[in-house]
């Protein structure tokens, strides 16, 4: 039988999940299943990731990281401008 590429997506050791609001806001940071921590920035999941023995070579490599809800560049919260904005014109 030949190994063949599967339908299913793969499982990448690191999830980041979506930005979640805070001052500054943040990502919860998973690895091989496990919550290790927030992060703030892209440095914080590189570190988080070598804390727990994986090296990225490739941020975008789907096979080893998924980002949830936006990519590597996305670290503030969908709509945050235009709320802000909103809320400082209220009389």
């Amino acid at each position: 039988m030949t190994e063949s590429a599967s339908p299913y997506m793969s499982h990448p050791r690191i999830m980041v999940l979506g930005v979640q609001p805070g001052a500054p806001p943040f990502r919860i940071v998973e690895i091989d299943g496990q919550v290790v921590g927030a992060a703030r920035t892209v440095t914080d999941v590189l570190h988080a990731a070598a804390a727990s023995g994986i090296t990225i070579h490739d941020l975008d490599d789907p096979d080893v990281i998924r980002w949830v809800g936006g990519d590597k560049l996305t670290w503030t919260v969908r709509g945050a401008h235009r709320r802000r904005r909103h809320e400082s014109e209220r009389p």
